[in-house]
């Protein structure tokens, strides 16, 4: 895409982090919002923000995990703008703790909403965007969908499925002669909401107290005040999306240092070597973040 003025732009996970600054790139260049977020107060509190600026948003309080809320997400996204050209599949969570201590209740979390919201995300827009053969996926992955990171096991398999259903999702509209584009982004780490997302885990899935998290996440290297400091500020990432989707670029990172991580691991497959262990402290100084 290299024309965006007056063109719709849909972010889930649009109220903070990555995604708010997406939308604000987008703004700046003359798009109209869709800004779908879990937590409404904090959903409204940017779009005012936005409006404020010239941008045109409509809101839509979405659980991205659900499948009925993203059907409810696209239908109301079509029928306030007619159409959709940039869909960026954003919203995030995570989970902290080795292997043996995560529960059934910290996968399902995370990966309802890292993996199943992305594939709802496609599955809901992709239609629309084949049919008038224009537009632009953006799925959000991570470093811990290249690599696998120490500590956050149900976070680095949902962004490892991100990364192969965009893949997949590339080799399909090549096939079929689509000129829609897709990207995978792969931030390291950012400034973001991550480490607070337990407070959007729903009733059902809780079954740890606050205190049990906060020691199982503070126990898991990477989280220090320090390392927090050296994160990226979410502006960059979302400079990196627009200048992607423009360039069609599939693989979008954001961090050039991180990338020596990835032939590390390929060296292991092909040399049938033992996988590195990736430690969290290994992405500037600490966690990878979305």
């Amino acid at each position: 895409m290299q024309d965006f003025e007056g063109k719709v732009a849909v972010v889930t996970g649009g109220a903070s982090g990555i995604g708010l600054a997406m939308a604000t790139r987008f703004a700046a260049e003359g798009m109209h919002l869709v800004l779908a977020d879990i937590e409404e107060a904090v959903l409204e509190e940017a779009a005012a923000g936005l409006r404020e600026g010239g941008a045109e948003v409509l809101t839509v309080q979405t659980d991205c995990g659900d499948a009925a809320s993203m059907d409810n997400l696209a239908e109301e996204s079509l029928a306030h703008y007619g159409s959709v050209h940039v869909v960026c599949n954003n919203a995030g969570v995570g989970a902290r703790g080795t292997m043996w201590e995560l529960g059934v209740n910290d996968w399902e979390f995370v990966l309802r909403v890292n993996l199943w919201g992305v594939i709802h995300g496609v599955r809901v827009f992709a239609p629309h965007l084949v049919e008038q053969d224009e537009g632009h996926i953006v799925n959000t992955g991570s470093m811990a969908g290249l690599v696998s990171v120490s500590g956050t096991g149900p976070y680095n398999v949902s962004k490892h499925g991100v990364v192969t259903l965009s893949e997949t999702l590339y080799g399909e509209l090549q096939d079929a002669g689509s000129n829609v584009g897709v990207s995978v982004l792969c931030p390291g780490i950012i400034r973001t909401n991550l480490r607070n997302s337990e407070r959007n885990r729903p009733e059902h899935l809780r079954d740890l107290d606050a205190d049990a998290v906060r020691a199982r996440t503070e126990k898991t290297p990477g989280f220090s005040d320090t390392v927090r400091l050296q994160a990226l500020p979410a502006e960059w990432a979302a400079e990196c999306v627009f200048e992607g989707i423009k360039a069609n670029r599939f693989y979008i990172l954001t961090h050039d240092d991180h990338e020596g991580q990835i032939p590390r691991r390929h060296d292991a497959i092909q040399n049938d070597g033992n996988p590195a262990v990736v430690r969290s402290t290994v992405f500037a100084g600490g966690p990878i973040e979305r």
